[in-house]
């Protein structure tokens, strides 16, 4: 086997050097999407206390245990909570994935959220948000998404800012703490190659899985909360 590997390597000067610049062009190609998601989202990802205020919190799906949600999801909840606690969001649209009767991420999250002080009319369900594309241009197109806080853990913060930037959304992020697990890196190994289709996601925009018909849901719900109802 080390024979037959030898054989296919460059056996001149000029050779080697072509196949090492070769592979020097693939890295840099494949982290371009990465640097573009960096360089899209960066100044805008603020903490708690810092971010701006906007009508609405956008929640992303991170996984459910047992029907609740998981430890990260949790997080991700509980920051939204302190926004919503603090004013800096009037409304808060969780989305995720609902593909299935028995898995149901958006109703896991409504039940967490008012559960700790969020009234229930002023929660707002995405049920096919299956990833953080559709997520995002649903939010604009459906649930007529114009400007929003969005919650998530750092390592995806940044994606999903880049995203919604791509689907018309005027965002800022706050990325939650969590523990530095196994889960946390391979999330952020993950996002190398997700940003590759990020970035083909923002260039070509396609539609998502399920578009459907506008959804008045934000709207009803910003208009109860300018009511004080």
């Amino acid at each position: 086997m080390a024979e037959r590997v030898r054989r296919r390597l460059p056996r001149t000067r000029r050779g080697r050097r072509r196949a090492v610049w070769a592979v020097v062009a693939g890295c840099v190609l494949a982290l371009l999407p990465v640097t573009w998601v960096y360089a899209a989202a960066e100044p805008r990802v603020r903490d708690l206390r810092s971010v701006p205020a906007a009508p609405v919190a956008m929640v992303f799906g991170a996984g459910l245990w047992e029907g609740r949600p998981s430890p990260y999801l949790a997080h991700r909840l509980d920051a939204a909570v302190e926004l919503y606690k603090a004013g800096k969001v009037r409304v808060v649209l969780v989305t995720g994935d609902n593909s299935r009767a028995e898995y149901d991420e958006p109703d896991a999250m409504r039940a967490y959220l008012t559960e700790r002080g969020v009234p229930d009319d002023r929660v707002v369900s995405d049920f096919a948000g299956f990833d953080t594309w559709d997520s995002c241009t649903r939010a604009a197109r459906v649930f007529g998404v114009r400007k929003a806080v969005l919650v998530s853990q750092g390592f995806h913060i940044r994606r999903a800012l880049a995203l919604c930037g791509a689907a018309g959304i005027d965002a800022h992020g706050v990325g939650v703490d969590a523990v530095h697990d196994v889960t946390w890196y391979a999330g952020g190994a993950r996002e190398v190659f997700a940003s590759g289709k990020a970035a083909l996601d923002a260039l070509v925009r396609p539609g998502p899985r399920f578009l459907g018909p506008h959804e008045p849901g934000v709207e009803r719900a910003l208009q109860d909360a300018g009511r004080g109802r």
